[in-house]
């Protein structure tokens, strides 16, 4: 599973967004969703999915938005599944709550956390997701707007006349927003957080890993509940 922590930045100064943060994640993910996004703490809210393109789509779209801390954690989670995402937990909810903490004091805002035991590591998959956010970051408003023209299925030629700008301005905002790549590595990440959330089969326990997170009770996202441990008949769910 994949669960995504999103935390505001500079709340206490500014309007509250996670209303319609929850409104743009719930739109882009509809059934992709395993559990309806929502509120976890006052300027916080949280995602589950259990694919990697759904979790793609909300990073970039909150990338898009600018203004949260990101954290991201991959792995599995307890099972069976509450009907709230604030009653849920398991390993991939400690990642994520580890993940945006980290990512509270990094330059980019984000982070992310891939329970150890996976097919890959949170070195192997934590750069490519951040560097691809940070050229996100980057794009301006009009590339962003040719973009969303390009995944309506126009063509560039459509896409001019729909701005009523020339075509030769069109490919300037399609070199500057790096969108010859876009669909591509979109697919690319997606397959990496989904190799991501599967068992390393030759995975021998308690090798070390990245050091970043550790199945802990006390990195649980929510702190006032005391069955952290669970019933031992459950199992993680992948």
């Amino acid at each position: 599973m994949i669960v995504i922590t999103a935390d505001q930045v500079d709340s206490r100064t500014g309007s509250d967004r996670v209303d319609a943060a929850l409104r743009l994640v719930s739109g882009l993910l509809g059934d992709a969703a395993v559990l309806p996004p929502e509120r976890t703490a006052g300027d916080e809210f949280q995602a589950l999915v259990s694919s990697g393109r759904p979790a793609v789509d909300v990073l970039r779209a909150l990338t898009r938005q600018g203004g949260w801390s990101i954290g991201v954690g991959v792995g599995p989670v307890r099972s069976p599944l509450p009907t709230t995402i604030r009653a849920a937990t398991g390993p991939a909810f400690f990642a994520a709550r580890a993940a945006v903490e980290r990512a509270k004091s990094t330059p980019d805002r984000f982070a992310l956390e891939v329970v150890p035991g996976a097919a890959r590591t949170t070195s192997e998959v934590e750069p490519l997701v951040a560097q691809t956010l940070r050229a996100l970051g980057r794009r301006s408003a009009e590339g962003w707007e040719l973009a969303d023209l390009l995944d309506a299925g126009l063509t560039r030629t459509e896409a001019a006349a729909r701005l009523d700008i020339t075509p030769q301005a069109v490919a300037k905002r399609y070199a500057s927003a790096e969108l010859r790549s876009d669909a591509p590595v979109r697919d690319a990440l997606a397959a990496l957080l989904a190799a991501a959330d599967r068992p390393d089969d030759g995975h021998v326990t308690g090798r070390p890993d990245d050091g970043h997170v550790t199945d802990r009770p006390d990195d649980a996202h929510v702190t006032d509940r005391d069955d952290l441990a669970g019933p031992a008949s459950e199992d993680p769910a992948p």
